[in-house]
C-alpha cells in the first residue's frame, strides 16, 4: 500500500486564479515524478446539473448543501483509495475542500448539515488534509484584473468578493498548514508562491527554509478578533544529533488530530521537516519513545488573520509559564510584518535557540 500521499486543498475568492494554478500544479509536480489527481468543485458540478443554490426553497437547499457535503467527503475517500493503490508518491489536490460550504451557511445550518454527516469541524478542518492554500480574490489587490466574464456562475462584484474571500478564509483559521497567497503586480509569482508552498509540504529539498518563518514573544493588550483555539501538546521523541522527532496532539473538547514530525537541519537556512498523521493507537504506542530529558510541551494555539496574514500565537502553560510566542510562515521580511494592535512585541526571537520548544521542553 502507497502511504505517500499528500492532500491539499485550493481555496479562495472569486477569480483568485485558482483555475490557472491547477493547471501549474499538474505540469510541476508530474514532472517530478508524482502521481497528480485533481478533484474538481462539487458545488459548481451541482450548478451545471441543473441546482440552484439561491433557491427560495429553503428545504431544497438544505438537502443540496447536504449532498454537497456527502458526496465531497465520499470523493475524497474513493480518490485516497485509488492513491494507495498507486506506485508513484501522489498528491491530490481538492478544489475547494469541506470547510468552504460552510461560507456560504449559517452556524446552526451547518452544525446540522455536519451532524447529519456524523463529523465535526476538527474531522473536516484539521486531520483531512495536509494544508490549505487560500488565493486571496482579484477583487483584494488586483482590482483591474477581476473579472466575471470567464465563469458563467460567477455574478460577485468586488465587494461581495472581497466578503466570500474573507468568509473563506475565516472557515479554514485554525488548520495547521493554512497559507494565504496574496496577490502580486506580476501574477506568475503568485503561482510560484503556490508552487513554493506546495513543494514545502512535500518537504522537497531546497524548498523548505527557516527564512521565511518570523518568530516573536509578546504581550497580548487586547481581545483576539476571530481567533480560533486549540489545545496542543507536543513530546519529543529520542532522535539522532540534528534531527528532532515530535509527536503533537491537537484539538480541542475531547476532538483531537495526532501528527508524527521529523525535523532535519541541513544547513544554517535549510530544514527539511516531514509530518504525517497517525491514528491514536500509534501516538500511544509511540509516546513509548520519548526523550526521558525533555518534558512535554503544552499550550494553547490562536490562530487568526490580520491584514491578510496569518498568525499563530501560542501561549505556554508547561514549560515556559505564561510565554506567548508569535509566528508567521512567509514573511521573510520583518518590515512586511503587519502587527496587530492587541500585542505588544517584547523580543524577535527568530532564530533564537533558547526559545525552539525543543530546547524549551529540557527539563
Amino acid at each position: 500500500m502507497n502511504n505517500n500521499i499528500t492532500k491539499i486543498v485550493l481555496t479562495g475568492g472569486p477569480c483568485a486564479g485558482k483555475t490557472t494554478a491547477l493547471v501549474k500544479i499538474i505540469e510541476h509536480f508530474s514532472s517530478l515524478g508524482y502521481q497528480v489527481f485533481t478533484l474538481p468543485e462539487i458545488p459548481t458540478l451541482f450548478s451545471q446539473s441543473g441546482v440552484n443554490y439561491l433557491t427560495d426553497n429553503k428545504n431544497l437547499f438544505y438537502h443540496a448543501e447536504k449532498a454537497t457535503l456527502k458526496l465531497q467527503l465520499e470523493m475524497e475517500d474513493h480518490f485516497a483509495d485509488m492513491a494507495a493503490e498507486c506506485t508513484k508518491p501522489v498528491l491530490i489536490v481538492c478544489d475547494r475542500g469541506t470547510m468552504d460550504i460552510s461560507a456560504y451557511l449559517g452556524v446552526d445550518t451547518w452544525e446540522a448539515i455536519m451532524s447529519e454527516n456524523d463529523t465535526n469541524t476538527v474531522k473536516l478542518r484539521d486531520s483531512r488534509y495536509d494544508a490549505v492554500l487560500h488565493l486571496v480574490t482579484a477583487a483584494n489587490g488586483a482590482e483591474r484584473f477581476y473579472t466575471t466574464s470567464n465563469n458563467k456562475a460567477r455574478t460577485e462584484g468586488i465587494e461581495q468578493a472581497c466578503a466570500l474571500d474573507k468568509k473563506l478564509i475565516d472557515a479554514w483559521t485554525g488548520h495547521p498548514h493554512l497559507r494565504i497567497i496574496d496577490n502580486s503586480e506580476i501574477f506568475e509569482n503568485k503561482l510560484n508562491n503556490v508552487i513554493r508552498e506546495i513543494s514545502n509540504v512535500l518537504g522537497l529539498p531546497g524548498t523548505s527554509t527557516v527564512e521565511g518563518q518570523r518568530k516573536y514573544a509578546v504581550m497580548v493588550t487586547g481581545e483576539i478578533p476571530g481567533g480560533i483555539e486549540s489545545e496542543i501538546t507536543q513530546t519529543y521523541l529520542l532522535s539522532e544529533p540534528g534531527t528532532e522527532v515530535r509527536l503533537r496532539k491537537r484539538g480541542i473538547n475531547g476532538d483531537y488530530v495526532y501528527f508524527h514530525t521529523i525535523k532535519k537541519t541541513v544547513s544554517d537556512s535549510e530544514v527539511i521537516e516531514t509530518e504525517r498523521r497517525i491514528t491514536l493507537r500509534q501516538y500511544v504506542a509511540l509516546l513509548a519513545q520519548a526523550d526521558p530529558d525533555r518534558q512535554p510541551i503544552h499550550k494553547t494555539r490562536k490562530n487568526f488573520v490580520w491584514e491578510k496574514q496569518y498568525f499563530e500565537l501560542d501561549t505556554y502553560d508547561l514549560p515556559g509559564q505564561g510565554l506567548n510566542i508569535l509566528e508567521l510562515e512567509g514573511a521573510p521580511d520583518p518590515d512586511q510584518i503587519h502587527f496587530p494592535p492587541f500585542l505588544k512585541v517584547i523580543k524577535d526571537i527568530t532564530g533564537d535557540t533558547d526559545y525552539y520548544n525543543y530546547n524549551l521542553a529540557l527539563k
